[in-house]
């Protein structure tokens, strides 16, 4: 049967992007032999690739790694994804996945059931900071729970360059998050797969393949500092098509001539 134009683009455009998927796992050493990756799938248009994508990468032969999907839902934030369409999705991708509900007040009037010395206090209980820190602890506790060694997040090349932007900016530091991290505290590994991928492509795939978007968006995504970062961006791309290459390449591209001296 002939193949649509539709069904070509669709084809274009995942080959485009398994390229560059591929080419972070191998450049970056992301995938091992015996891995079992933790996916955090929020249930966005990031998270939907990232799991598509390791779920199709996991059915080839070497290395033989194995995947599953953890969704947190905090009980006290009112946006959430359809979850039979989650779960429909991960079973598409062969990939198996995990639901855990949390609540942030019961965390907090159970301070003793986290050792880790960090817990938020009750000032920041409307801040985006403590909805982040619940669903991240839920993954480290999750990733342990079922042997995973390595957790994937969905975080792309605008993203990265947008981290290294606020750092600029707000921190005075020229850093960003990298490809992958071992945790100090944990057995863990952060790993992000789609950092080579541009945002804007995700965009169109998403759109061609019908990912349906989350019922409700978090209230205060367009207050960040984040967003402002990423308005930024925008303002470098209109100034020049290549920014956002052009800022990702900077980061590995730091002539010794301008770093600091060290004493000896």
């Amino acid at each position: 049967m002939e193949k649509t134009q539709e069904q070509i683009a669709i084809e274009k455009q995942r080959t485009r992007l398994t390229k560059f998927f591929h080419e972070a796992c191998a450049g970056y050493q992301l995938i091992e032999e015996g891995d079992h990756i933790l996916i955090g799938l929020s249930g966005g248009k990031d998270s939907l690739l990232l799991t598509e994508l390791l779920g199709k990468r996991a059915q080839i032969y070497k290395p033989r790694f194995r995947v599953t999907a953890l969704h947190v839902r905090v009980k006290e934030r009112d946006y959430h994804s359809d979850l039979s369409y989650l779960e429909d999705f991960c079973r598409q991708a062969g990939v198996p996945l995990v639901v855990r509900d949390v609540s942030i007040n019961d965390g907090m009037s159970a301070t003793s059931s986290l050792n880790d010395g960090m817990m938020p206090n009750r000032r920041e209980a409307n801040s985006c900071f403590l909805c982040a820190w619940y669903r991240r602890k839920t993954l480290f506790n999750v990733a342990q729970e079922l042997g995973c060694n390595k957790i994937a997040f969905g975080h792309h090349k605008d993203d990265v360059v947008q981290t290294m932007l606020m750092n600029l900016v707000f921190a005075g530091s020229f850093a960003t998050m990298p490809p992958m991290l071992q945790l100090e505290k944990m057995p863990l590994r952060i790993i992000r797969p789609l950092c080579l991928i541009p945002e804007a492509d995700i965009i169109a795939y998403s759109q061609m393949r019908g990912y349906e978007k989350q019922s409700k968006l978090c209230p205060f995504e367009h207050e960040s500092a984040r967003e402002k970062a990423k308005d930024l961006l925008a303002q470098m791309k209109a100034l020049n098509p290549e920014a956002l290459s052009t800022l990702y390449n900077a980061m590995t591209n730091i002539k010794p001539e301008y770093l600091p001296k060290t004493k000896s």
